[in-house]
C-alpha cells in the first residue's frame, strides 16, 4: 500500500458467498444479453474469429464460472476481494455466446482505482479463457461519476496495452491478481 491517501478509508465489507446453485440444474444456462443481434455470421467475424470452433464441440463457460474466476482479486487498496466489496457480482456477469459481458460496481461514486480495477478483471479474462470469447468490461451504470470515461479506458484495445507495458501498473494488476486462485475451486 502506498502512502497517498485511500479514496475509501473504511470501505463495507461483506462476507463472501457460498457457491451458487444453478436455478434450471442445467451446465450451459446463458442469459440473453445482446437480444437477436449476435446472432449474426458476420458480426461474429468482425472480432476476429473467422469461424473458430464452429461444428466442434466445445465447452461452455457461463457466468457463475467467470465469477468463480473473478471473485477472489484482490482490491489494489484494502487487503480483501472485490467479491467481499461487492465490486463484482454473480448478477452482474453475463455470458453470451461468445461474448462475457462483467460490470463492475466500485465502492464510492469517485474511485480512482476503478480503472485499475476492470483492467485486474480484463487480463484475468484474458489469461483465463479461450481467445474465441471477447471480454467487455463496464462500470455499472450510475455508480461512477466518470462512468463513460472509464468504459472507453477498459474497452480500447491499444490503451489496455498502452497500460500493460507500463511495468508499475503492471505490478500491481498482479499483485492483484495474486489470490485470483484462490476461491472457485473449493
Amino acid at each position: 500500500m502506498s502512502s497517498r491517501e485511500l479514496d475509501n478509508a473504511n470501505p463495507t465489507i461483506f462476507a463472501p458467498t457460498t457457491l451458487h446453485r444453478r436455478i434450471d440444474g442445467s451446465r450451459n444456462s446463458k442469459t440473453k444479453l445482446w437480444a437477436e443481434s449476435v446472432s449474426s455470421d458476420e458480426e461474429e467475424d468482425d472480432y476476429g474469429l473467422g469461424g473458430y470452433g464452429q461444428g466442434q464441440d466445445r465447452e461452455e463457460i457461463d457466468a457463475e464460472e467467470v465469477y468463480d474466476l473473478l471473485r477472489s482479486i484482490t482490491d489494489p487498496e484494502h487487503p480483501v476481494s472485490l467479491e467481499q466489496l461487492r465490486v463484482v457480482n454473480l448478477e452482474d456477469i453475463n455470458v453470451a455466446g461468445n461474448r462475457v459481458l462483467v460490470y463492475l460496481t466500485p465502492t464510492i461514486p469517485h474511485c480512482s482505482m476503478s480503472t485499475l480495477i476492470g483492467l485486474s478483471l480484463r487480463v484475468r479474462l484474458l489469461r483465463a479463457l479461450p481467445p474465441r470469447y471477447r471480454v467487455d468490461i463496464r462500470i455499472k451504470s450510475g455508480t461512477h461519476q466518470s462512468e463513460h470515461a472509464v468504459n472507453k479506458q477498459l474497452n480500447d484495445k491499444e490503451r489496455v496495452q498502452a497500460a500493460l507495458e507500463n511495468k508499475h501498473l503492471l505490478s500491481v494488476v498482479e499483485g492483484c491478481l495474486a489470490t485470483a486462485g484462490k476461491r472457485g475451486s473449493d
